[in-house]
Parts: structure tokens; sequence; C-alpha cells
């Protein structure tokens, strides 16, 4: 089982379901949710897990490329993920008319948002930072 406190987890590659669930049970009704972290953190792996634990069945991988990727939960619920790693300005990002997405009221789950950080109303946002550690991640929830 992950090592966990109120607001942080430890948790192994072996644990990714159990920490995707725990960070669902933090999001509670948010709806824009930010993951920050180094390159290779596990950001992406981390979100596939919470998407599966949504009752996605389809194959997740990263949108870099496309910058969004759109899933159904079982529920019928939509689940945008972001990718802005590879953006090289502001207007790429409104080319695909993201203010469409973050206020469509879908769980909007956004890679690398420091790039976009002046589009995204603190308020709104819920973020998480990930930590890689040898074989563990350390996943915060960042309060301000």
């Amino acid at each position: 089982m992950p090592n966990s406190n109120e607001n942080s987890l430890v948790y192994g590659l072996e644990d990714l379901q159990k920490a995707a669930s725990w960070l669902l049970t933090k999001i509670g009704s948010n709806r824009i949710v930010c993951f920050t972290g180094q390159m290779g953190a596990g950001k992406t792996s981390l979100i596939a897990a919470i998407v599966k634990e949504l009752g996605v069945l389809e194959p997740i991988s990263s949108p870099t490329f496309s910058l969004v990727n759109e899933y159904k939960g079982l529920d019928g619920k939509t689940i945008y993920h972001f990718d802005f790693y590879r953006i090289n300005s502001l207007e790429e990002v409104y080319d695909i008319g993201y203010e469409d997405y973050f206020e469509s009221g879908a769980l909007c789950l956004i890679e690398w948002p420091e790039k976009i950080e002046e589009l995204l109303a603190k308020e709104n946002c819920l973020y998480f930072a990930i930590e890689g550690m040898d074989l563990e991640r350390k996943l915060s929830l960042l309060v301000s």
C-alpha cells in the first residue's frame, strides 16, 4: 500500500492504480487539475491510471503532439488530457479553443501547466506535483 498523509502520497509503479484512486478522492468537484514535475516524473502514467480508474477502456496515450486527447468514462462523462510540453506560443493553445474545453465542465487533466500559466485561473485549478525518487514517486497536492 502506498505511504500517504493528508496531502501527499509516496507510491511505486505497482501502486499506480491506488495512487490514481487516492488522487481522485482529492480532486472532488474540481474540473481543472494540473500536474507539474520534471520530464520523466510519471505525469502521463499517472494520468493514464486516473483515466483508467474512471472507467475508460480504450488505449490511453500522451497527447504530446495533438495537445489534447478526449476520453469517455463508463459514466459517459468526457475527460480531456492535455500535454502542453511542446507548445511554442500561447497562440497554439488559443487555436485549439482551450476555453471551450476548460469551461465545458468536463474533467481536464493538464500536463505542463506552467507553459500556459497566464491562461489558468488559479482559483479554479487544483495542482499536484510529482517528484521522482529512485523507484518511487511522491505525489503532492499543492495547497496555496
